[in-house]
């Protein structure tokens, strides 16, 4: 049984995606704490005590609005500082796992808009997360390719399962405590991906590395979604702002310089943003799950 190593053990993949792992592969856990492997990546090189066959590196830091200097440089230090110091573990000891698999994100894209968006597209992406994935995936493809270590990098949607975080979790938070507005008609669309569906993907990324974009078939609606989440929380219905009532709230956090909401988070939430998973179906024959039949939200 192959031995894969699994980073960010604790976060929402980890907690997911690990025990549908342990028939297949001998796992060993990575994280800050209850580990079996403890250490801080951002700053540290991991020691490792046995050979490593497999890589699943999901520990990063991701969900966090940065508000300061500092907060900005904790995405390149957790996300690509310590993507090296991972890789450095491993020429210490000269020993190379077979193959290195990188949880990336769809962010690298930089777009805010857009339908059924390819591998092909241009890493525009200027966030602090983005520019750490990307430059994380640039130092893996060179050292990946110095060490003959076969890589996978796998850019995922929006992710779904229990407990989910990021927009997801603030919708279902929103909801269950009757703070959540709908903004429009909620006819737009995204992408959303099972959590467990990367357990699925990573022995076949194991045979055949590659760029992938991971996403589920369906592209739900946020109405599609609502009523989804609205159901299993046993709620009636969720609140709607006018299109007109959340210009004029967007033009005032422009004015007044709010994040939170002005124009340009107005545009994210009110425009469709989609991948296309085509690529890891086709040349990996994976097949993911429906997401509207599948997510339970605990």
């Amino acid at each position: 049984m192959k031995n894969l190593l699994f980073t960010g053990a604790n976060g929402f993949v980890g907690k997911n995606v690990i025990a549908l792992l342990k028939n297949d592969f001998e796992i060993t856990t990575l994280d800050i704490s209850n580990a079996e492997i403890i250490v801080n990546l951002a700053n540290e090189i991991p020691v490792f005590n046995k050979k490593i066959d497999i890589v699943f590196h999901a520990a990063g830091k991701a969900h966090v609005n940065p508000k300061t200097e500092a907060e900005k440089q904790s995405f390149y230090d957790i996300n690509y500082c310590g993507t090296v110091n991972l890789c450095r573990a491993f020429e210490v000891h000269g020993n190379f796992p077979k193959v290195f698999i990188f949880l990336s994100t769809v962010a690298v894209y930089g777009c805010v808009f857009g339908e059924n968006i390819t591998e092909n597209h241009a890493l525009n992406g200027t966030t602090s997360y983005a520019l750490s994935k990307i430059q994380a995936e640039k130092f893996l493809r060179q050292w990946a390719n110095k060490h003959n270590v076969i890589l996978a990098i796998i850019r995922p949607s929006l992710l779904a399962g229990k407990n989910p975080t990021g927009n997801l979790g603030e919708m279902i938070c929103g909801i269950q405590k009757g703070r959540y507005l709908r903004i429009g008609d909620g006819k737009v669309r995204k992408s959303v991906l099972m959590v467990q569906d990367l357990a699925k993907l990573i022995p076949l990324l194991a045979q055949a590395g590659g760029t992938y974009n991971v996403c589920s078939d369906e592209q739900p609606s946020f109405n599609e979604l609502e009523r989804l989440i609205i159901k299993q929380l046993h709620k009636s219905k969720v609140w709607e702002m006018p299109m007109c009532v959340a210009k004029f709230c967007a033009k005032v956090g422009d004015f007044l310089h709010i994040n939170i909401f002005n124009s340009d988070k107005l545009i994210k939430i009110t425009s469709n943003l989609t991948f296309s998973n085509e690529k890891a179906k086709r040349e990996l024959g994976w097949q993911p799950m429906n997401i509207l039949e599948n997510f339970k939200i605990n």
